[in-house]
């Protein structure tokens, strides 16, 4: 039922051991945080596909490690400006300037602003996964908030958001599973319904001016179930908030980098509706960790030396290959193929939909960020692609997860489409 190849030697653990002999032991060697199919251990990729030599199985992959290889696994440029950069220079720490890190932010300021992104997009925080961006983002809201009121220091974020699991950005994560097994956390925080009239919601914010720092939220809700957020919500909460001083941050770790067609999800928005502060992650690094929070001016202006900072964060490894990224990402021709290819995945699972009309009750997404929403959870579904040789990931309680590589050929969007098809027929026969 898999899709085999023939593997001519099992890869060893670094002890000497079989891999495959380590995978069926009763002990594991690592914490009990993640619950991972037994039967499936990735060694390789390339572009969109995966590889497991352990027991000989091929994978199209549609998840691009959650949305992170927009460039496509095992990416030949990557390879080789992390060979190159690690002979130059890996880490020196951010008590000096290092050309890669200067190079790298001014890159972001400058594509941004040519890209349709942040209009007044000033500096960057570097460092090192989309949590500690939105950590940054929220103590620089807070700082922001604090210097006109020590009191304004709340936070709004809304229902069906997922921010991190660090203490602050878990903070703003609206799914109570995540939240409430660590007791307290910080506290002001207020959850909104982003399906709410707006007058209501912009009502919450004006009453509450006096006491809320920042706004945080994704312009396309990707944990919570691949939920795009309609302009005219976006447009009207950045009035309210900057005519009541309230920082307002989108969440672009997982929707940003050509993710929907544009540079940045906000770049299909007015001006008038760019955030005070975005973050950046996953796609940045294809792969390698490394993630930013952009901000502007007002916002830089709280700052000052020593209120925030990181170890890696910016090292010159990481940012020679977002240099690489961005310049790959931030062009035209590129965006204008990912919406090609968008548009074919988009209508082809509409019409797979239309098949199953009570088994999918909808599809929806931007761009290449694609849910199909089933009227139960589709954790068969899935299983059952793994079976067939796709693999695919969920978000929120019943949505199926669509986030391939950027760079997927489009036979290989049409045969992993194909699977996806036969597992929905297989599992509701």
């Amino acid at each position: 039922m898999f899709r085999r190849y023939l593997s001519t030697t099992a890869p060893k653990f670094q002890n000497g051991a079989s891999l495959k002999k380590i995978l069926q032991k009763d002990e594991a060697f690592q914490v009990t945080t993640y619950a991972r199919p037994a039967n499936l251990c990735i060694t390789r990729g390339k572009n969109a596909k995966l590889y497991d030599d352990v027991n000989g199985h091929e994978y199209i992959d549609f998840t691009a490690g959650i949305a992170v290889t927009a460039l496509g696994h095992s990416n030949p440029e990557v390879s080789r400006i992390l060979g190159e950069q690690s002979k130059r220079l890996i880490h020196s720490s951010n008590l000096y300037y290092t050309a890669e890190s200067l190079e790298l932010s001014a890159k972001i300021i400058e594509k941004t602003k040519q890209f349709g992104g942040q209009h007044d997009a000033s500096k960057v925080f570097l460092c090192n996964s989309g949590t500690e961006a939105n950590e940054a983002a929220l103590k620089f809201a807070k700082k922001h908030g604090i210097m006109i009121n020590p009191k304004k220091q709340g936070l709004v974020a809304f229902q069906n958001s997922f921010h991190g699991r660090t203490m602050g950005a878990l903070s703003v994560t609206w799914n109570a599973k995540y939240r409430t097994p660590f007791g307290d956390l910080i506290p002001n925080v207020s959850f909104l319904n982003l399906n709410d009239e707006l007058t209501k919601l912009q009502s919450f914010i004006k009453d509450k001016k006096n006491d809320i720092a920042g706004l945080i939220v994704e312009p396309v809700q990707g944990e919570g179930g691949i939920f795009p957020v309609p302009a005219e919500t976006l447009i009207g909460l950045k009035k309210i908030c900057a005519d009541n001083d309230v920082i307002v941050i989108y969440d672009e770790i997982q929707c940003g980098l050509g993710r929907t067609g544009k540079l940045w999800a906000h770049a299909h928005l007015p001006k008038e509706a760019h955030p005070d502060i975005f973050t950046a992650a996953k796609a940045l690094g294809n792969g390698f960790p490394i993630a930013a929070t952009i901000v502007n001016e007002k916002v830089n202006n709280a700052l000052r030396v020593g209120d925030h900072g990181t170890t890696y964060g910016g090292n010159p490894l990481g940012c020679a290959v977002s240099k690489y990224v961005m310049d790959t990402l931030a062009d035209e021709t590129f965006l204008a193929q990912v919406n090609k290819k968008a548009e074919f995945f988009y209508k082809r699972l509409v019409k797979i939909q239309q098949k199953f009309p009570k088994q999918i009750k909808q599809v929806r997404g931007k761009g290449l960020m694609i849910g199909a929403e089933f009227a139960e959870p589709p954790t068969e579904v899935i299983k059952k692609c793994r079976e067939l040789g796709l693999l695919v990931i969920t978000a929120g309680k019943s949505t199926a997860r669509f986030v391939p590589a950027l760079t997927i050929e489009d036979e290989v969007i049409e045969e992993g489409l194909d699977i996806f098809e036969k597992a929905v027929a297989a599992v509701y026969a």
